[in-house]
């Protein structure tokens, strides 16, 4: 009798050990972590070789309409690449670049008419920003560049070295002020159409347009030396998917840490926090982006459905 009871006692002891145990263990376990969404926190997608004025878009551009000025002003040559390109950012920049010697300044001016928070994104720097009153009350300046209005667009001053600077590297505040304002007469007469359509590019406007979620407002289709650049926008979103030639390196390939593998091109590469994919394919490098104000996360999946349109084109 008393061994049946110990034995009992014994089964009794275990049951609840046993139990207990479960208990904690099931009252501790961590609860499954979602996996951390990774939204882009660039304003404009890195552009490939090339796009620096020397190849891009011809038509009206601010740089060649205001040289003649400034060569007078400043007693020295100033000249202008013939070509301007966009950004594709947000908000969308065409841009030129004006040459005082050798020291290139670029000019930004916004695809589409200015919204309520456009200027506070361009003048997003980390140095201090101050007031400039000569170019209006919403002007601002920088070591970098000034941003400033003309009547519903943006401008964006941004000389190679900065500004205020030793004049060996950058500008001095007073040129770079004269340059803004000789941009800000030219910028109405130089506009350009929101539209400037490619129809190879038309292959991804419906893809583009899903992203976006709207009809897009802006179009900036061009080549440079052959290689085809498509830029769909709107105020909030754009999609950018550019092309390069015989691009020696990629860039992106030398970050630290190193980027993700994509699984498209020899080799390709998903930059989540950029909302990128580029991949080599023989002599071609392509870049597709796509941006959203606010950001939201850019999947590899979004990527390559974007740009699956046209991969015939750069993969044959």
């Amino acid at each position: 009798m008393a061994r049946r009871q110990l034995a009992g006692a014994l089964v009794l002891l275990l049951a609840a050990s046993g139990c207990s145990v479960a208990q904690r263990a099931n009252g501790t376990a961590p609860a499954p972590v979602p996996p951390r969404v990774i939204v882009p926190t660039v304003i404009a997608p890195p552009q490939a070789e090339g796009l620096d004025g020397t190849s891009g878009a011809p038509g009206p551009q601010v740089c060649t309409a205001i040289t003649r000025t400034l060569t007078a002003k400043f007693r020295g040559p100033v000249t202008a690449k013939p070509n301007a390109w966009n950004d594709g950012g947000l908000p969308a920049m065409d841009l030129c670049t004006l040459l005082l010697g050798d020291l290139p300044v670029t000019i930004g001016v916004s695809a589409l008419p200015i919204q309520p928070d456009t200027l506070s994104r361009l003048v997003e720097n980390p140095g201090s920003v101050a007031e400039l009153p000569e170019l209006g009350p919403e002007a601002t300046i920088s070591e970098s560049r000034i941003v400033f209005r003309v009547g519903d667009r943006a401008v964006r001053i941004t000389p190679a070295g900065g500004i205020d600077r030793d004049p060996a590297d950058g500008i001095e505040k007073a040129r770079a002020v004269t340059i803004a304002l000789a941009a800000r007469d030219a910028v109405p007469r130089t506009l350009r159409p929101a539209r400037q359509a490619d129809e190879t590019c038309q292959l991804a406007t419906s893809a583009a347009e899903r992203f976006i979620q709207l009809r897009v407002q802006l179009r900036r289709d061009y080549r440079v030396k052959g290689a085809l650049t498509c830029v769909w926008g709107t105020y909030d979103a754009t999609v950018s998917i550019v092309e390069a030639f015989d691009q020696a390196t990629i860039p992106e390939a030398q970050q630290v840490p190193p980027p993700r593998f994509a699984p498209i091109g020899q080799p390709g590469y998903y930059l989540p926090e950029a909302g990128e994919l580029v991949f080599r394919q023989g002599r071609r490098v392509v870049r597709v982006t796509a941006l959203t104000n606010p950001p939201r996360e850019v999947t590899l999946d979004t990527l390559t459905t974007l740009v699956d349109p046209m991969l015939p084109l750069f993969l044959r």
